[in-house]
């Protein structure tokens, strides 16, 4: 039940670090698409006084975070939930902050959309969405693994592909979301922040 991911733990503690200059202390942090769990279980701890909600659409997902959690043993996380980002209405009203990593290249734009349009719906306002993974930008070369990457992952699936930053931004803006920062991470990636207004 218990899956493992190594691209989980690549960059798990650089991306904590960004974590803990933009998430609350308190409140709910949604991980929306937690995967296998490894994350949740390694981030819900820095962040003791909030609840981390894990979620994803897959059982194979939600089964692999309860495995993760039971074996973590911690108060402040909370039992997954099941959640399609495209989904018109999520099942939390409002949460005060939500957290995707390596979402947006395996999936079909219109996850990127609904993921967009439900934080907007969901965060309180000045909440934070946190997106992490690679980019394309007009703004700057491309790295060739990321290009490299983004054939392979076109060749697998066509909906699949490494997403053009500038069009999430403006999907985002079209929502209500206002890009906060971008800064870069390791390994040609990229964290992402959107507040709700």
């Amino acid at each position: 039940m218990k899956d493992h991911a190594p691209s989980a733990e690549r960059n798990r503690d650089e991306i904590l670090g960004a974590l803990r200059t933009i998430l609350p202390d308190t409140g709910t942090i949604l991980e929306i698409a937690s995967g296998t769990g490894q994350h949740a279980v390694h981030f819900a701890p820095h962040f003791p006084d909030a609840v981390w909600q894990p979620s994803d659409v897959r059982p194979e997902a939600l089964a692999s975070i309860r495995a993760w959690a039971a074996e973590a043993h911690l108060s402040n996380l909370a039992d997954p939930t099941e959640l399609d980002a495209t989904w018109r209405e999520w099942p939390f009203e409002h949460v005060d902050a939500i957290v995707n990593i390596n979402m947006l290249h395996i999936a079909p734009w219109k996850v990127c959309e609904g993921l967009l349009a439900g934080a907007a719906r969901a965060l309180t306002p000045g909440a934070p969405l946190f997106y992490y993974g690679a980019f394309l930008r007009t703004d700057r070369p491309t790295a060739p693994s990321n290009l490299e990457f983004d054939r392979s992952l076109r060749k697998r699936n066509r909906a699949w592909g490494v997403r053009q930053l500038e069009d999430v931004v403006a999907v985002a803006q079209s929502c209500g979301l206002r890009l906060a920062s971008v800064t870069d991470m390791p390994n040609n990636n990229y964290s992402v922040v959107f507040e709700a207004s």
